[in-house]
């Protein structure tokens, strides 16, 4: 992304922290004498038009100030954004003294949301370990008549079998073929480009018979605790219902929706209005986060609230709870 001018990113700077503290619209004579900026109105009314003419800010309405914008929020996050104040700090320090003391994991959850959403003021969300679809470790190929029954030994003991229909051509092949999958998983994975071309039919076969199994594995929507509902009703942007209503529904039934991590993590870990695919999420923005867990998977740490948020404290607080139960869990 560009980089502003000095001056107007001073400008920017002074009119995201504005509106964040007021949620009003703000003049240039507003920000002169609130923000101390070394110059005149004039001169900061022509910045917030270069940066209303760049699309980041904009008059909510006519002869009123101005108001950042998504993309002003988008590039006030990538470029100017400020170190967290000394409540992260003070959050930091508490959780460096945190220790495996608890009688289970949720009562550590349950603790670090609504520690997150006291310090923020916005809705925090945190997902319980996920495991990862299990690593195929060994199979062995029974040929059946006009059937081929694979067993599957896969990561944590874990036996299935696929009952396929096998082409007559193909038997011939299943010894050579089970012989390159085990030597194939036992450096990690099946990599088909690798098959050798005479075991192109039944290869073809165990395949397909593989992904299926795969799309078939049952996927338990992904359990989270969340807290701060409170100060999220007390924010103006979700004074109404109809634009509440959405995002609690989507928290509620698909938390997993909301956190795309892979997605994310190209945008800084902060998704600002409609960044985020769920429409759902077009009024708000995610702060979020990964943590390891070990054998248990992959676990999420996240704040949703308006775009109007502080985005240092947010950012730097998901990450602290995010580091903190990887060190415990990982």
């Amino acid at each position: 992304m560009q980089l502003l001018p000095r001056r107007q990113q001073e400008v920017l700077q002074a009119t995201v922290r504005h509106y964040v503290d007021t949620t009003e619209p703000v003049g240039s004579k507003t920000l002169v004498q609130r923000f101390g900026l070394d110059a005149s109105p004039a001169t900061v009314r022509s910045a917030m038009g270069a940066l209303e003419q760049r699309g980041l800010l904009t008059q909510p309405h006519t002869s009123a100030g101005r108001i950042p914008s998504q993309r002003g929020y988008r590039h006030y996050v990538d470029c100017l954004l400020p170190a967290p104040g000394v409540a992260v700090g003070q959050l930091e320090r508490e959780l460096m003294g945190l220790s495996l003391q608890w009688a289970a994991l949720d009562d550590l959850l349950l603790q670090l949301a609504r520690r997150l959403a006291d310090l923020t003021g916005l809705l925090s969300l945190i997902t319980r370990p996920q495991r990862r679809n299990p690593r195929l470790q060994a199979l062995r190929l029974v040929p059946s008549g006009e059937r081929l029954l694979v067993f599957l030994v896969e990561e944590g003991a874990c036996a299935s079998n696929l009952n396929l229909r096998l082409p007559a051509a193909a038997h011939g092949q299943l010894p050579a073929l089970e012989r390159w999958a085990c030597e194939q998983l036992s450096r990690g994975e099946l990599h088909w480009q690798t098959l050798p071309s005479q075991l192109k039919l039944s290869g073809a076969v165990l395949r397909q018979g593989l992904h299926s199994h795969r799309q078939g594995l049952p996927s338990s929507p992904q359990a989270a605790l969340t807290m701060g509902l409170g100060g999220l009703l007390l924010q103006p942007e979700f004074q109404r219902s109809d634009s509440l209503r959405p995002l609690l529904q989507l928290v509620e039934e698909e938390p997993g929706q909301v956190l795309l991590s892979e997605q994310a993590g190209g945008l800084g870990g902060v998704w600002i209005g409609t960044e985020h695919p769920h429409p759902a999420l077009g009024p708000c923005a995610v702060v979020q986060a990964s943590y390891g867990a070990g054998a248990d998977g992959l676990g999420h740490v996240a704040l949703i609230g308006p775009m109007r948020m502080a985005y240092a404290t947010a950012r730097s607080a998901v990450q602290a709870v995010a580091c903190t139960l990887e060190r415990l869990l990982g």
